[in-house]
């Protein structure tokens, strides 16, 4: 059983942030499960959202770090070619953080509000 049932997030502008997020997300199989216009978007695999954007109403959202699960390297490569396309800005490209452990693959970008965005996958690479 997971530790976590979701996580969410405060955005500056939830519109910008959200079709930002549908964007790099998508490779994923992530998307739009939920949204209450104005206030918050829920994204996940259907029926669940695990990750929520909300309007941060003025204030500087405090910057997090999150990492999605990826269903291998393809599609690791795939989250940071989308995520940059749609405005991310480049925290690492893909590729093997051995610091972490031999088969840690992994991409890391920065959102428009500044939060780290990760996608990593644990497989071996079979070449």
């Amino acid at each position: 059983m997971p530790i976590l049932d979701h996580v969410g997030i405060s955005v500056t502008d939830l519109a910008k942030s959200a079709e930002f997020y549908k964007q790099a997300l998508a490779p994923l199989g992530i998307e739009v499960v939920m949204e209450v216009p104005g206030i918050t978007v829920g994204f996940g695999k259907k029926p669940h959202a695990d990750f929520w954007i909300a309007d941060a109403h003025g204030s500087k959202p405090t910057r997090v770090h999150v990492a999605f699960a990826a269903s291998g390297r393809a599609a690791v490569k795939a989250f940071y070619e989308a995520a940059m396309a749609a405005g991310a800005t480049d925290n690492g490209p893909p590729g093997v953080r051995a610091n972490y452990h031999p088969n840690y693959f992994a991409a890391f970008v920065t959102c428009p509000d500044g939060h780290g965005i990760e996608a990593v996958c644990h497989e071996a690479y079979l070449g």
